[in-house]
């Protein structure tokens, strides 16, 4: 019998405790396993790759974290947590930030292929933003990398090619405190894969060499080889580093996920996970006996009757806002204002936001008045004085509007349909903006993406951190803090302020909490002045576990509450 890994050493501990586990009732042990659970999830099937623009914005890392796993992974609670049966990360003391990074010698890719530094490689040079083209306004990226925080600030990466051992070496002038969230689950893709696509005999050796001819395949392999399309997939390129790899995918049947049977760690205690992203008619399926969790907006689907489910409405640690565009309609920040100051936050957390027995303090507790800074954050409540006056006051829109010169504002605001939760909002917006002169389109879409702000289809999104339509946030808040950073690729709303950015530097490299507040007070008021966004409250979720589902705990953040799905044990 293999020994318990130190993943599932943790799980034991966390299932153990009692902690939001579901389906633990005696009796269970009388019934019979189902071989197959399905899965509902309000994220898109668009991209393997967590690290790519298309890929955090469509949450990639609530549906492949088991799939592709990494050296930490994103606990319930939204905390970063070392996954060992990867291989171990250590921080090195000196004068210069250096992170030795040893995967595990038993790792191996589903295809045979060993895991290796090779990979870590690729993920900076992915994320880092060092390697660009020539383009009509300067040097462009050559990846398109959801996000570059922390991976910027990153020199150098030791490897040898093949090998398991790396060490990472930061700049001398840079330290990254939230290191815990570099090569993690869902984003630390099969260098070997890229680099056969490429045509190159490793992808080290092509960043070494500086081959502009390799480097640009490599990257235009990394943006978009490992998207899902319409059609079959070719499977060789997706190999699994972990308990689940790909079996299948279609929009009809879903993404069929089975056991990794080259996974060295502990074999899932379920052979088979048939994954349902948002696009499905979850009323049809939630009938399905096989159906064990469902972790979904709260009210995103109409009348969902989830009798036989154990449900819990929690509030997420996703930003429910709008993200609005800094041109077009929205050049003016006047104009941006204007929008924030009809907005009814108040009202939209009453009737949409709010939980039943919410908190009086904390996540969910009442409209979300801080951008980047969360409810339960300490410095949570001394942040959000400039907030007071975006609620509802359509006298102060309207003066606003007419200092933009706007004439007949018309508002598009897009995001993912079907979601009745998100329907609504944009309906109450509507009403209350009206009387303000401003007209608001309700531009949602079964097909809607978030780049469609950066394309100008529409001139605001509704959704949650980092634009994600599902499981967002985290307890770190990089990708709330990296989602208004100049350049980002997450920053679909094209914002850019040197200062902002000055502070989103020394926020993660200084973690002297005097020198935090102040930061994050400033912070807070820039964004308040400039609106590339209005927040209006935790996203709130329904998950749902069936009767006989053991070992599920709840995750409202950018892992969902598949993190753990290895161990789902279903019985009927």
């Amino acid at each position: 019998m293999r020994k318990p890994g130190s993943r599932a050493v943790r799980l034991i501990a966390v299932l153990a405790a009692g902690t939001l586990a579901a389906g633990l009732a005696a009796g269970c042990s009388s019934k019979n396993q189902v071989p197959s659970i399905g899965y509902a999830v309000d994220a898109t099937v668009a991209s393997y790759n967590g690290g790519s623009t298309l890929g955090a914005s469509t949450g990639a890392t609530s549906v492949f974290g088991r799939v592709i796993t990494g050296f930490f992974y994103t606990g319930p609670d939204g905390q970063q947590v070392a996954d060992t049966d990867f291989g171990t990360a250590k921080e090195v003391p000196g004068e210069v930030q250096t992170i030795q990074y040893r995967l595990n010698p038993d790792g191996v890719y589903s295809d045979g292929v060993p895991t290796s530094c090779d990979d870590l490689v690729l993920a900076w040079a992915s994320r880092s933003g060092r390697f660009t083209k020539p383009g009509d306004r300067g040097p462009i990226p050559l990846f398109d990398a959801a996000s570059t925080a922390g991976y910027a600030d990153i020199e150098r990466v030791d490897c040898q090619p093949g090998s398991r051992d790396a060490t990472v070496v930061f700049r001398p002038d840079r330290r990254y405190s939230a290191w815990r969230n570099l090569f993690t689950a869902g984003e630390l893709m099969p260098a070997h894969v890229a680099a056969q696509a490429a045509n190159v005999p490793n992808v080290v050796s092509a960043l070494q060499t500086g081959d502009p001819s390799g480097l640009g395949r490599i990257a235009e392999f990394w943006n978009t080889g490992w998207n899902f399309g319409s059609g079959s997939l070719d499977l060789t390129r997706f190999p699994s580093s972990g308990p689940y790899r790909i079996e299948s995918f279609s929009a009809k049947d879903g993404l069929v996920l089975v056991a990794n049977e080259r996974w060295w760690g502990n074999k899932p205690a379920t052979g088979r996970i048939l994954v349902w992203p948002k696009n499905i008619d979850l009323k049809s399926k939630v009938g399905d006996s096989a159906m064990g969790v469902i972790d979904i907006g709260s009210g995103s689907v109409k009348d969902l009757n989830l009798d036989g489910f154990r449900v819990q409405n929690v509030p997420g640690r996703g930003v429910e806002q709008l993200v609005l565009a800094t041109g077009g309609v929205f050049g003016s920040v006047d104009m941006r204002r204007a929008l924030a100051l009809c907005v009814p936050r108040q009202a939209l957390y009453d009737k949409l936001g709010k939980m039943p027995d919410a908190p009086k303090d904390g996540l969910g507790s009442g409209p979300l008045n801080a951008h980047i800074v969360q409810q339960d954050s300490l410095f949570y409540p001394s942040v959000i004085g400039a907030a007071g006056k975006f609620n509802g006051d359509v006298g102060a829109a309207t003066q606003a509007v007419g200092a933009s010169r706007t004439n007949n504002p018309t508002i598009r605001i897009g995001y993912l349909r079907p979601d009745d939760r998100r329907a609504q909002t944009v309906a109450m917006i509507t009403e209350a903006c009206k009387p303000a002169g401003i007209t608001i389109v309700d531009a949602g879409a079964p097909d809607f993406t978030p780049s469609q702000l950066s394309e100008g289809k529409v001139d605001a999104i509704l959704g949650s951190t980092a634009s994600a339509p599902g499981p967002a946030g985290s307890l770190s808040g990089v990708a709330a803090t990296s989602a208004l950073r100049t350049g980002s690729g997450l920053n679909f709303g094209r914002f850019g302020n040197g200062r902002y950015d000055a502070i989103t530097d020394q926020l993660a490299a200084d973690d002297n909490s005097t020198t935090q507040l102040n930061l994050f007070t400033e912070a807070e008021n820039l964004l308040w002045a400039e609106l590339p966004s209005i927040p209006l409250f935790a996203t709130p979720r329904t998950i749902a576990f069936g009767g006989g589902l053991q070992n599920g705990i709840a995750a409202p953040n950018q892992a969902g509450s598949g993190w753990n799905m290895d161990r789902w044990v279903l019985k009927r």
